[in-house]
């Protein structure tokens, strides 16, 4: 095979203006062959921070493993006193309100929260010289660990701290020459006594988004002088809890404790080993010793793991010998694995088998309380039949979804199809039982690869007892936006049938996309023109001939409208990342003066109700309550406090956030600075959200066949798998 005609993109420049195009050709003027050699070997690479963030640190092993005796004796009172732990969880507000008249260290800290929520930077893009060491440690009272962040799946929001909080945290924070702007957020993460506990213990700061290490210990050495140390128990432990919070980030629900002990390290703890140890023994952080893991599967199986990273998922780091590694991890991410866990044995453990007629499906299903079926597109269409048998036998069934454009426009108004967040919330679907427990017999949950580990579990504890579950998806998109590896887990753990759809998808862009899941990037016939490569020399011709296509060539072409075509990037940063493309668009298909936070009625928007969940919507307007969108679910109102934090236009989007989603149209932006965040899976998952059209921009040369070939997802590190493998020790036959 051979590249596609084009030039290497040289580095991009850094901003990117956009000028109106002149009408450019179609399509079928611009088609050049998909090809590529696939040759040179690539070693893995990341994408950018913002489409897979976190995981610089704490990724390295090296230590032996201590001795457990002594701590597996503190986990099991750990785990006695979870409830106390749970209770103290407090969640997270909207963002912080624009601070003034700011300069020097306030001034950077409020930078670079604001640049870490709204996307734009890290951290750590403000602090470039790590600070100096600070004095030598005083004697220190206990740690009290900081508190977790809000579930994903939970849509509460945190009670306004009280004008007395308020007051005490504003005050905290200036003597610690921290902004003032920071007040609301912090308190609500620690509570009524946030400026007690603040003035305790500094470090707690990091509690807050996008506030990094060095700078809770600029805050942190203000506030206590020579009395704070590297070695101080108050800045370990929570150093600790926050490179778990950022591996979470990363897909992670536990590190392994060499890799902990590494990231410590790295930001200059003295003694790591002790220091995991203070985190422990704290409750800050909980350690675990799985039982040894089932025996190896074979290279052959391994290639094509679930999550199509060619890895075992769920044990993490080491999985090459009988013994799996200790771990750490957050409590919020423990509970969650293993009521999950628990919850798809009992599932297993209380359905009545019956012989069921039909298909593989069906079969497996009437006998079995959990089934995992995997497919591409044109596999929707089985657990879809399923559901509609299950109905016909009397059985109250329903069928849930990831993202609620997807619906059957029939099924949802019959009430046999529900969005999965509302079916959570209890906004749509059956009814519930005196014990919380949904009306139903059989679930059917489609994009099954999106539940992240908290999801999951909360979806399960709902079922009752005697529920059939089919968790039904592609295993070779990208995964979940949260923590955790739920059907990667769960294929991999081998305790329930496995159905494999035969059905391919039809039609060239099927040809390439299931070329792509096997790790070919194949030449495709396209006579009618599905598959388009428009080369491009550098980031900023790569926004100019984006902003044609969706405005111009693909409406001629294939009579659709904009509204019809999404864009996909690699990332949120870049010359070519959603915020250069999407300021682009806007100026192209509805210019505007921004006049409601950056906004204008007929702006198209990516809202994100909570973390790791992403609604399409279009911008009604603005009122006193915050701005107006309408979504597949109907009209919402995203209050003003929010806007900031929670809504970015949406005319282009990551693949993370576009999983999930299909449009008739799709633009694949692949400028050159973007080829270090190509991988099988995020290929794989960008072009397969087309369904008539596939323009490609392509300026990495062959990085593109080298990504589809050889980069592999970095494996998740969770706990799922050996927890169900232990509870459900003897896997049903397939």
């Amino acid at each position: 095979m051979t590249e596609p005609s084009g030039e290497t993109a040289p580095e991009a420049p850094e901003d990117v203006a956009h000028e109106d195009a002149a009408p450019s050709a179609g399509p079928e003027e611009e088609t050049t062959a998909l090809e590529g050699d696939g040759s040179a070997p690539q070693e893995d690479a990341s994408g950018p921070e913002e489409e897979t963030a976190g995981g610089e640190d704490g990724k390295a092993a090296g230590e032996a493993a201590p001795e457990l005796s002594e701590a597996q004796a503190e986990l099991a009172a750990q785990r006695e006193l979870r409830a106390r732990i749970e209770a103290r969880k407090a969640e997270k507000s909207g963002p912080v309100a624009g601070g003034t008249k700011l300069s020097g260290t306030a001034a950077d800290l409020l930078a670079a929260v604001r640049a870490v929520e709204g996307g734009s930077a890290s951290g750590s893009a403000f602090f470039e010289a790590a600070p100096e060491p600070p004095a030598a440690p005083g004697p220190q009272e206990a740690v009290r660990p900081p508190a977790p962040a809000t579930p994903a799946h939970v849509p509460a929001v945190a009670p306004a701290p009280t004008a007395g909080a308020l007051a005490g945290v504003r005050e905290v924070l200036a003597r610690g020459g921290a902004p003032e702007a920071l007040a609301s957020r912090t308190a609500a993460a620690l509570g009524e006594r946030a400026a007690e506990a603040l003035a305790e213990d500094p470090w707690r700061l990091l509690t807050v988004a996008g506030v990094r290490p060095e700078q809770a210990d600029g805050f942190a050495r203000a506030l206590l002088g020579g009395a704070c140390g590297p070695d101080d128990p108050r800045r370990t432990v929570a150093l600790t809890v926050w490179l778990l919070d950022r591996a979470a980030l990363q897909g992670h629900t536990a590190l392994t404790v060499d890799e902990v002990r590494t990231g410590l390290a790295g930001h200059g703890v003295p003694d790591p080993e002790q220091a995991v140890e203070t985190a422990v023994s704290e409750g800050a952080v909980l350690l675990f010793q799985e039982e040894d893991g089932p025996e190896e599967e074979a290279p052959e199986d391994r290639e094509e793991a679930p999550d199509g990273s060619g890895e075992e998922t769920g044990g993490g780091a080491g999985d090459d010998g009988p013994s799996e590694p200790p771990l750490l991890g957050l409590d919020r991410y423990a509970l969650a694995e293993e009521s999950l866990a628990e919850g798809l044995a009992r599932l297993v453990r209380t359905v009545t088998p019956e012989e069921w007629d039909g298909g593989e499906l069906e079969r497996a299903v009437g006998g079995h309380g959990l089934v995992l079926h995997t497919g591409g597109e044109a596999a929707r269409a089985e657990p879809s039949a399923l559901a509609a048998a299950a109905r016909e036998r009397g059985l109250r069934t329903l069928v849930t979804v990831h993202a609620p454009e997807r619906l059957d426009a029939a099924e949802r108004a019959a009430g046999t199809a529900v969005p999965l967040a509302a079916l959570l919330s209890g906004t749509a679907g059956p009814g519930r039982d005196e014990e919380g427990a949904l009306a139903l017999d059989l679930l059917v949950v489609l994009d099954a690869p999106q539940l992240d580990v908290e999801t999951g579990a909360l979806l399960v504890e709902a079922l009752p007892d005697g529920c059939r579950l089919v968790l039904s998806g592609d295993p070779d998109v990208l995964g979940a936006a949260g923590p955790g590896a739920v059907f990667a887990d769960a294929l991999a753990a081998r305790v329930c049938p496995r159905v494999a759809s035969r059905r391919p998808d039809p039609g060239p862009l099927g040809e390439l996309v299931s070329g792509i899941g096997v790790g070919e990037l194949n030449q495709v016939e396209a006579p009618g023109k599905e598959v388009v490569i428009v080369p491009v020399r550098d980031a900023g011709e790569a926004v100019h001939r984006t902003v044609q296509l969706v405005a111009d060539s693909v409406p001629r072409a294939f009579g659709l409208s904009p509204e019809d075509t999404r864009v996909i990037t690699v990332g949120h940063g870049g010359s070519a990342g959603t915020r250069a493309l999407n300021a682009a668009l806007k100026q192209r298909l509805n210019p505007g003066p921004g006049r409601f936070g950056g906004y204008d009625p007929g702006d198209r928007v990516a809202y994100a109700p909570v973390p790791g969940r992403t609604v399409a919507g279009t911008v009604l307007g603005a009122d006193a309550e915050g701005l107006r969108l309408r979504t597949a679910d109907g009209e919402v109102v995203v209050a003003k406090e929010r806007v900031e934090s929670a809504l970015r236009h949406g005319w282009a989007l990551t693949a993370h956030q576009a999983a999930g989603g299909r449009w008739p149209a799709v633009v694949a932006v692949l400028p050159g600075d973007a080829a270090g965040g190509l991988s099988r899976p995020w290929v794989y998952t960008a072009f397969g959200r087309a369904e008539r059209h596939l323009s490609v921009v392509h300026g990495v040369d062959q990085a593109l066949p080298r990504a589809v070939a050889e980069v592999l997802a970095p494996a998740r590190t969770t706990r799922l798998r050996p927890l169900l493998t232990g509870l459900l020790a003897v896997p049903d036959e397939e």
